[in-house]
């Protein structure tokens, strides 16, 4: 399949170059809008591009001046205005951004500070506990801590902006004449480790513009738009994202937390919406629950039926109008959602389409800064994560007799290795192409399929391999249940054999209300009663023979993927 080229724009070689052409391409036009509460008093205020590279500019300014260039900046915080300039300053200044996850606890936090070697640590007052723990034990290479608000005893990022201004109104121009190495490490990230101890994944600035530009040409940003930050920038796919915002002229806007996110989308006038599956499919069953409520499933069903058929035949497109009542539930600005960082149940994906809102897939590693594959809201195949990115090569690896192999990929997106342990680096690159550890196939129109994890495919006796997330994402649609797990559980009838067993976690809420009072040995005889349906949709060799309940949620890293072997060590299984 000949890769396709679906937008226009423009090729650069660094974070700096991107941010400097926006600053002038779209000067006035709002980068990120900040909420300001005082008591009860909301006020909002825009940072337009222009003030965005001026603060920059200030913050980077000052940070040389006391002497920081060249060193390693760790951030620490929720997704804020602070946190960006922070991560644009050290990237546009040369120094080493170690963005770093905010929910981690303290002994982990500190592991992370310190195996990077940071030698400043900028942090958001919310989490100044574990700091100062870590200040205290002063077992790390930190020279200074540098608060994102005002806190006694702490320089903050306001003070800092002020000085560097004054400092370049004197004409100071070391920070803003530093040249970049665009090939060289300057982002430092923590992958979140379901397995193991996390590796930190060392990503050059053209590693990023070089996706950056991939999804430009893929995916249909506009300048009008308006964008949540909901993905945690710590998390390469929320990083990248907000880059890629930035390089299209668009604005961008903090939500409030999980709570608050369809407060938020109407608030904001959202219009574009980069999501993981747990939170796409969250507000996919609010729709689907709205709809249920007021007893319109039927009504809206025909009305898909009108609509597709309109659109199939025709090409007259009245998604949106028909469905503008349940559109204006999630604001009514909603047109483009990207789901990333792991699979999505390819009927919410059909929804949501259905609706009238492109949905499309990406996906990526932290290793590939990160996005290998995405669809074209044009080109959505359910199922697939779409085609190759235009400057990505792709094969699969080592294909059994179904075609699925382990998928492995080349280009300038690929990182420069794990930083401090070779051993790793070497078993994942080799001959200048990335084993991703995904097993999958390419159909004949170039759709890339994920079956699986290498390591969490299960392989039965008679050879027959299972991959758990293929039966995992239709026990989810359960109403009952709210998340699952399926591994392998030895066969006490044949050791060398195993019975493919899942773990429920039930939903509590739906539980309480359909089935009150409700015995916990006859919860369990309905759920198993639908597996067992569910087994009847695959060959018998699939078939789930084993089910533990419980309300007791998945282990799981702060990215929300299970932590299967921590998960099969607690169940006695490692």
């Amino acid at each position: 399949m000949k890769k396709e080229r679906y937008f226009e724009a423009t090729e650069f070689e660094n974070i700096k170059e991107i941010i400097y052409n926006s600053a002038e391409k779209y000067g006035e036009n709002t980068a990120f809008i900040l909420k300001h509460k005082k008591d009860k008093e909301v006020e909002y205020e825009n940072i337009s591009y222009k003030r965005l590279l001026k603060e920059i500019n200030y913050l980077g300014t000052k940070l040389f001046d006391l002497g920081y260039q060249n060193k390693r900046i760790a951030i620490v915080g929720r997704n804020r205005y602070e946190w960006v300039l922070t991560h644009l300053a050290n990237l546009l200044g040369g120094m080493v951004s170690i963005p770093l996850d905010k929910e981690l606890q303290v002994d982990e936090l500190e592991s992370c500070i310190k195996r990077s070697r940071a030698d400043i640590v900028v942090f958001d007052e919310k989490y100044i506990d574990n700091i100062e723990k870590i200040k205290e034990r002063n077992n790390t290479y930190v020279q200074e801590y540098i608060c994102m608000s005002k806190q006694d005893n702490y320089i903050d990022i306001e003070t800092l902006k002020k000085e560097g201004k004054e400092l370049l109104d004197k004409g100071n121009q070391n920070y803003i004449n530093k040249e970049i190495d665009s090939y060289k490490m300057n982002i430092l990230l923590f992958t979140s480790g379901t397995t193991s101890k996390s590796k930190a994944v060392m990503l050059s600035q053209n590693n990023i513009a070089s996706n950056v530009y991939a999804m430009q040409l893929v995916e249909n940003f506009y300048e009008t738009d308006v964008n949540l930050a909901f993905l945690p920038f710590h998390h390469i796919f929320g990083s990248t994202e907000m880059i890629v915002m930035l390089a299209c002229g668009l604005a961008t806007a903090f939500p409030d937390g999980l709570r608050y996110v369809a407060q938020n989308l109407k608030e904001y006038k959202v219009s574009v919406f980069v999501g993981v599956p747990l939170l796409i499919e969250a507000i996919y069953k609010k729709i689907e629950q709205g709809i249920e409520k007021q007893g319109k499933a039927k009504l809206v069903n025909s009305t898909i039926k009108l609509s597709n058929f309109l659109l199939k035949v025709f090409h007259i497109d009245i998604r949106r109008k028909l469905f503008k009542t349940i559109l204006n539930e999630l604001g009514g600005h909603m047109r483009f959602i990207i789901s990333g960082g792991a699979p999505l149940d390819k009927k919410v994906a059909k929804r949501f389409n259905e609706l009238g809102i492109d949905l499309v897939q990406g996906y990526g590693l932290t290793e590939t800064s990160p996005v290998i594959a995405a669809e074209n809201y044009k080109k959505v195949k359910y199922g697939s994560i779409g085609v190759p990115m235009d400057n990505v090569d792709i094969e699969f690896e080592n294909k059994d007799e179904n075609g699925i192999g382990e998928l492995k990929v080349k280009g300038p997106n690929v990182m420069l290795g794990y930083y401090e342990n070779p051993e790793a680096t070497k078993e994942v690159l080799k001959n200048g192409w990335f084993y991703t550890g995904d097993l999958g196939y390419i159909d004949k129109q170039g759709y890339i399929f994920i079956t699986g994890r290498k390591k969490d495919m299960i392989v039965l006796k008679n050879g027959k391999k299972v991959f758990p997330e293929e039966l995992e994402v239709l026990i989810n649609r359960l109403e009952e249940v709210k998340e699952c797990m399926v591994f392998g559980m030895p066969d006490n009838k044949d050791k060398n054999d195993v019975k493919l067993t899942v773990k429920v976690v039930y939903d509590t809420n739906i539980i309480e209300t359909k089935y009150p009072n409700i015995e916990k040995e006859e919860l369990e005889k309905i759920i198993w009663e639908k597996i067992k349906e569910i087994n009847k949709t695959f060959p018998p060799y699939k078939y789930i023979k084993n089910m533990i309940l419980t309300d007791k949620e998945l282990i799981k890293t702060t990215t929300k993927k299970i932590k299967r072997n921590e998960e099969m060590r607690h169940l006695g299984q490692v």
